[in-house]
């Protein structure tokens, strides 16, 4: 039965490569013209957004475009003229004095050209590094503004649990020997950790319930690589920088050798670990060039997601709330730029069956204009009631980036030939539209586990705790029975 699910959702492994045949991407396809024609749309967006752009950027994009145009006609007059030349120098082998003349003219044009070729090259390095910078664009229905404003789209689940103490998650793991923190923080430092017994099987059990139930959607399943070329991170659109601390970085930066000096003489690619598996789900599609048929194409990835995240975010930092690496199912899709708003839509349903598979109380949120992030045209967050912490905590999100990524990335699609639409003659490749990429959140495992454990717990007469109510979805991908007794499935 899996097979043949697997062999009707499968993608192909080799779809059409673009014209490049290294590992390397060629830059990316940024649309000046675009941004020069929206210069007040684009500034107001990017202030709105709270981007890291210096003063006057996307006015200088526009400025520098113009002057990138004049340039290059420029240099097609001088070129066109040194063919000219040429050819009248060809035509002058029984005139040697004017032929010297045209021989000098050829000369000073030829050092004119380089000259301008320079210009050019200097001119398209500072243009692309700005335009670089600038963030997606933004939909419509984006509350502008701080995390504050964010818009309830749904509420879902039961009644709320009061808050309490006595069910913070640490306690409870701690009672119930599901967690340890200090090993993991004598191994590796704070925010490190290790479950065990129940809580081990338990993230197991949720990681293998989100798949299945993404798999039923037509999601291939994927397991990704946790290392990245840091190209990569970056072509997706995330930021290097702590939002708390801004002079802290939130990736994790791999060395081939512990001399950075030595480092510097291998021709070694910049690599990190990845900080979502959606980073090397894009990856894998760089470079590609798809029929539209096989849009959208839908992959669930299994991978881990590594934060580094320095600065005090107090109740955050506790416990399994905020930590440095995390096991975490993610939703990714490529589809038609004029679908990718039906795709975001259906990967909402997605999650919300998965959360109100689980039981949990929860609410879906469009985020406002702060917290998008540079490649997210929309975003929609799902808060978790967590009564131990006595707030909502994301245990989600979902993001339409549009065709941020795919610029980027290079990812483009063949759309179905018409009578109406015209050929290019020389079947150019910038002819194509690039995809529309969208990733969210399928299990984000470790903030799961706290809602399940801060929700589920139980407790004896003397409020001592004795175990765990978990739903009943998550009963057929449980493994090893329960033989501490601590398992109510509800």
């Amino acid at each position: 039965m899996l097979a043949s699910v697997l062999s009707s959702r499968a993608f192909s492994s080799a779809p059409e490569r673009g014209p490049s045949n290294t590992t390397s991407l060629p830059k990316p396809r940024l649309d000046y013209r675009d941004i020069s024609e929206n210069v007040v749309l684009k500034s107001h967006n990017a202030f709105n957004r709270k981007a890291a752009l210096p003063v006057g950027a996307v006015q200088t994009v526009a400025r520098l475009y113009d002057e990138q145009k004049e340039l290059s006609q420029m240099l097609n007059t001088k070129r066109h003229a040194r063919t000219a030349v040429g050819d009248r120098i060809r035509s002058l082998a029984k005139d040697p004095q004017r032929k010297q003349a045209a021989l000098d003219e050829a000369k000073a044009l030829k050092a004119e050209i380089l000259e301008l070729e320079d210009r050019a090259t200097h001119l398209e390095e500072e243009l692309h590094a700005l335009a670089l910078a600038i963030p997606n664009d933004t939909h419509p229905a984006v509350p502008i503004g701080p995390e504050s404003v964010a818009v309830t789209l749904s509420t879902h689940g039961p009644e709320l649990i009061p808050a309490s103490p006595a069910r913070d998650h640490v306690a409870i793991c701690r009672a119930l020997d599901l967690i340890d923190l200090e090993a993991g923080a004598t191994v590796a430092g704070s925010s490190w950790y290790y479950l065990k017994n129940e809580g081990a099987l338990l993230e197991l059990a949720l990681v293998n319930y989100a798949l299945s139930t993404a798999m039923k959607h037509g999601f291939t399943p994927i397991t990704t690589p946790d290392v990245v070329r840091s190209d990569i991170a970056r072509r997706c659109g995330f930021q290097p920088r702590d939002p708390v601390d801004g002079t802290a970085s939130q990736t994790y930066h791999l060395m081939h050798t512990a001399d950075p000096a030595a480092a510097e003489n291998h021709n070694h690619p910049e690599l990190v670990l990845a900080g979502t598996a959606e980073i090397p789900l894009a990856g894998m599609f760089a470079n590609r060039i798809f029929a539209a048929n096989e849009l959208p194409l839908k992959v669930v990835g299994l991978g881990h997601a590594f934060r580094a995240e320095a600065g005090a975010r107090g109740a955050d930092t506790r416990g399994l709330y905020r930590v440095h690496q995390f096991t975490k199912l993610e939703l990714f899709a490529l589809s038609e730029e004029e679908k990718s708003g039906e795709m975001m839509e259906e990967m909402r349903k997605l999650q919300t069956e998965i959360f109100e598979g689980l039981g949990l109380s929860f609410r879906v949120l469009e985020m406002p204009t702060e917290e998008l992030g540079a490649s997210a045209y929309r975003k929609y967050d799902a808060e978790a009631w967590m009564p131990g912490r006595g707030s909502w905590g994301e245990i989600s999100s979902t993001s339409n980036c549009t065709d941020y990524q795919a610029r980027r990335l290079h990812i483009r699609y063949r759309r179905p030939a018409t009578t109406s639409s015209p050929s290019p003659a020389d079947g150019a490749q910038s002819a194509l539209p690039f995809v529309h990429t969208l990733n969210g959140t399928a299990a984000a495992v470790p903030r799961l586990i706290v809602a399940l454990v801060e929700n589920g717990a139980v407790f004896n007469d003397a409020g001592d705790v004795t175990g765990l109510r978990l739903p009943k979805a998550l009963q057929p991908f449980w493994v090893g029975g329960n033989a501490r007794g601590l398992i109510e499935w509800v």
